[in-house]
């Protein structure tokens, strides 16, 4: 299992602030897991309809969407960060 952290309007879109899921294998890459995400449901889909500007971090690291999961336990997805 690994646990999803979602922040900002991602997580009010959603409508959940973490949960923990088994992903299939065929999710390798940042990308795989956001795309894989946009099938769960029309709320994902909507969270994640611009998916270029998502931001993921594997276990509290930033990750390109090109960068493999591995083992990551906890993925963190989040919107572009602002201010100062």
């Amino acid at each position: 299992m690994t646990r999803l952290v979602y922040f900002a309007w991602v997580r009010e879109r959603i409508g959940k602030s973490e949960e923990d899921i088994a992903l299939p294998a065929s999710v390798v890459t940042v990308a795989d897991l956001l795309g894989h995400l946009k099938t769960l449901g029309e709320e994902y889909e909507t969270a994640l309809q611009y998916e270029n500007v998502i931001r993921v971090a594997l276990d509290q690291e930033h990750a390109e969407h090109d960068e493999p999961i591995g083992n990551a336990r906890e993925i963190g997805i989040f919107p572009p960060m602002t201010g100062g």
